[in-house]
């Protein structure tokens, strides 16, 4: 049976880190999404989003959307099928909002995961520390879909593992347990 792991959390929670960890250490493709907001430094167009006009975002075949600080991202169908083709187990990043829709539209194939920090104020540190604009991270965190954010949705509460990504070891650990409960999961 095919599964979407759907790595959510606020911005800053590591949830990039945890598709990448997945990636190397467990062999879980990650959906390529797509967004109108250009490109980071160091960012690929097909690997690490695809990078659309908003005209070339209309047009896609969408399973979820948003807008994110004067931006849109979102996820297509085509994108979940090709990642299926490398892999029954595949992973996405999305926001608290995709994460209820995926949950929805794809039912039991959707595994959530919902990453959260202790601290608060490590979020903006994180932001920083990646490369992100000072004003722009100022603007995410008085943004309604930060406050939205930084406690998991009732509609997941109940379906979603809780990560605390505090101390790495102990989300690898974590990690390990999730991946090898959905793997025994899919042989019985």
């Amino acid at each position: 049976m095919k599964k979407v792991l759907v790595i959510t959390g606020n911005t800053g929670t590591g949830k990039t880190t945890v598709a990448d960890y997945l990636k190397r250490h467990y062999d879980i493709p990650q959906v390529i999404t797509h967004t109108t907001r250009a490109p980071r430094q160091g960012e690929l167009d097909g690997q690490d989003y695809y990078f659309e006009t908003p005209e070339t975002f209309q047009r896609l075949h969408l399973l979820e959307h948003v807008q994110y600080s004067y931006a849109a991202y979102g996820s297509s169908y085509e994108g979940l099928e090709r990642a299926w083709q490398k892999a029954p187990v595949i992973s996405i990043v999305l926001d608290t909002a995709g994460a209820i829709t995926y949950q929805k539209a794809l039912g039991a194939e959707a595994v959530v995961l919902y990453l959260t920090i202790g601290k608060t104020g490590l979020l903006a540190e994180r932001l920083l520390a990646r490369g992100d604009d000072p004003v722009k991270v100022q603007a995410r965190l008085n943004s309604a879909e930060y406050q939205r954010d930084l406690a998991i949705p009732k509609e997941l509460a109940q379906r979603a593992y809780v990560i605390k990504n505090d101390d790495w070891k102990a989300t690898e650990q974590r990690l390990g347990a999730i991946i090898s409960e959905i793997i025994t999961k899919q042989s019985d």
